[in-house]
């Protein structure tokens, strides 16, 4: 018999990783950013000039290679992109004492 395990919806998380919330994180605007560009019709040479990033970066952020990208320069990529990112500060949810990071995207 297989045995399955319900996943916590963070797949870095699931595989023991230390940076898994910023890891999920950085995904998620990754896959948000390739999304934008998609729909700009853009080649990855003309969305690097317009991200201000060399285009091999630019494939690797794509391609869930972004430890060498940081959550901030991900957010200016955003914003170059026509987005407004705003950042809420709040108190934590949970009863615990670590709060926790999410992305939110508005629909449109």
């Amino acid at each position: 018999m297989i045995e399955i395990e319900e996943g916590t919806g963070n797949i870095y998380a699931d595989l023991g990783m230390a940076d898994a919330e910023e890891m999920l994180v950085k995904a998620q605007l990754a896959t948000k950013i390739g999304e934008i560009i998609k729909s700009h019709k853009w080649s990855q040479q003309q969305a690097a000039e317009v991200l201000g990033m060399t285009q091999p970066k630019l494939s690797k952020m794509l391609r869930g290679q972004f430890r060498g990208i940081s959550e901030a320069k991900m957010l200016d990529c955003l914003t170059r992109l026509g987005r407004d990112v705003q950042i809420v500060v709040g108190p934590a949810r949970r009863t615990a004492s670590v709060g926790h990071v999410a992305v939110v995207f508005s629909a449109q």
